[in-house]
């Protein structure tokens, strides 16, 4: 193999993690490297400039439309020896109406007729219908989550029912947008936390720790509602890049330790708990429902890789350290739908939460661990393009050589020599299966000669049965007839039996 023994690692500089407006919060590579307050900005003047684009386009269809008809009407006019003439140019205006029409006016369609995704969404949500149990689960948590949140807003007081009406209106009109696509459902609900977090600031006279818990709570209202309707919506390619990222991830199962440069030593027992913790975790994201849960699950992530890397090395650990342990226990956990539950926290969670604190930085460098896990390369790796390529397409591995001979000797008293605990139990696998064949020899040979002593033996038990039966052959004896009563002494005393007599009538 030509795999190099040194290898570069995987660095990050931490403005790269910063939005590129330079407003000093975090930036996401889905809003491309912005924040979300300046994605929303940049979002909004977007759709707005599109908006009077299609409204200018459309005002000029309906003039050109107006002018053909009045040249219908002059046409209709003129003598009957001209009416091709004037018919042509129209058909031809038509024809470029219509082009130009399906070409750009998208959003117009969308103002002026209703939406025609309606019915064929009806039938597959049909066709999906959850299980009863799940329905049960979910209605369950659904109510739970009412309750919860009804009882924390007894302790707000006065603003306590207000949002408690606005949260309750919001759900009911959310619950009627069903052909809004993704950017635009995350735009309502982004436009619902800003106006509610407003009035709460006004209120609570500027006290943010306040206004944070309040708004944590209506978030974990509104999305457990929601949850089923916005999470991976089918207006969305996500599942598809769900898909692909799992393939990515299963095609990568060969990248181990030594490739990432990660400073992690899985033989340590502390340090194997906290790998394993980590793993867990990013696995247990897909199982919450609210934003914050799912933040939550990442930072303890985070914090059992941070752990690892701190017994690992004995002092604190670094973020050139920490991206690529999270892009190793990404590739170890292969989390399910890890893109959609990306892009829901990206589209839902409360942006306040994203832009700052821990929570965001670790949401940040697991966007960026995705990042380079779909473009991993060659390069990346400091490995050969085309041992690269033999690898991804599981013709050669680094931990199964295609010589048997390269593998490494092993000593029966200390194990395999390698320092990987991984390539050690793989090693120490392949010595327990190089002598299942013969045991499995031996059992079935055992099994045959069972096989034949258990005819043997009921071969002798039936000649010495029917030896016996020949030398003691069994005489069976007839009993004699003999009346009911003869073994009765005292019959001679018994009355004579009665006689039937006949009367002449």
């Amino acid at each position: 193999m030509s795999q190099r023994t040194e290898r570069r690692g995987i660095h990050v500089d931490q403005s790269e993690l910063l939005c590129n407006k330079g407003c000093g919060y975090y930036g996401n590579a889905a809003w491309q490297g912005l924040c979300s307050k300046c994605w929303r900005e940049e979002y909004q003047r977007a759709r707005q400039k599109q908006i009077q684009e299609d409204w200018a386009l459309a005002e000029k269809l309906q003039r050109e439309e107006e002018v053909a008809y009045a040249s219908i009407q002059g046409a209709q006019s003129q003598p009957p020896s001209q009416p091709q003439a004037s018919l042509v140019p129209f058909s031809k205006f038509e024809e470029k109406k219509t082009n130009e029409k399906t070409r750009k006016v998208t959003t117009v369609k969308k103002f002026f007729s209703p939406s025609s995704r309606t019915a064929p969404k009806k039938e597959n949500q049909e066709g999906k219908t959850p299980s009863p149990s799940i329905s049960r689960q979910s209605s369950i948590e659904t109510d739970r989550v009412s309750r919860d949140f009804v009882d924390f807003l007894k302790t707000v007081h006065k603003p306590g029912r207000e949002v408690h009406k606005q949260s309750r209106a919001f759900i009911e009109i959310m619950a009627n947008k069903k052909d809004l696509s993704a950017d635009e459902l995350s735009e309502c609900v982004q436009d619902f936390y800003q106006n509610l977090s407003d009035r709460l600031m006004t209120h609570f006279k500027g006290s943010s720790e306040r206004v944070e818990r309040v708004m944590d709570e209506v978030e974990k209202y509104i999305m457990t509602r929601l949850y089923k309707s916005v999470f991976c919506p089918e207006t969305t390619d996500d599942e598809k890049k769900d898909l692909a990222t799992q393939n990515r991830i299963r095609a990568l199962h060969w990248v181990d330790i030594q490739m990432l440069c990660v400073p992690v030593d899985e033989e340590i027992p502390e340090v194997s708990d906290n790998v394993v913790k980590a793993i867990t975790d990013v696995i247990e994201m897909d199982s919450k429902r609210v934003p914050r849960d799912k933040l939550e699950c990442i930072t303890r992530c985070s914090k059992h890789i941070f752990s690892a890397i701190k017994i690992t090395k004995s002092e604190p650990a670094s973020a050139d350290d920490f991206l690529p342990t999270l892009i190793y226990i990404v590739l170890k956990a292969n989390p399910p739908r890890l893109q959609s539950n990306i892009q829901y926290i990206t589209r839902f969670c409360n942006p306040s939460r994203l832009m700052t604190g821990e929570d965001g930085y670790y949401f940040t460098n697991l966007c960026c661990a995705v990042a380079f896990i779909e473009k991993l390369d060659a390069q990346s790796l400091n490995l050969d393009p085309e041992d690269f390529e033999r690898y991804m397409s599981g013709q050669a591995s680094p931990r199964r050589p295609e010589v048997e001979s390269s593998w490494p000797q092993t000593d029966p008293a200390h194990g395999p020599s390698t320092s990987s605990p991984a390539l050690a139990q793989v090693y120490q696998n392949l010595d327990l299966l190089s002598g299942l064949g013969s045991r499995q020899d031996r059992v079935l040979e055992g099994a045959r000669s069972l096989q034949s002593d258990l005819i043997t033996w009921q071969e002798s038990v039936e000649q010495e049965m029917q030896e016996i039966l020949e030398k003691y052959p069994m005489e069976i004896s007839l009993p004699t007839p003999s009346a009911i009563d003869s073994d009765y002494v005292e019959n001679d005393r018994l009355p004579p039996p009665l006689t039937p007599q006949v009367f002449a009538g």
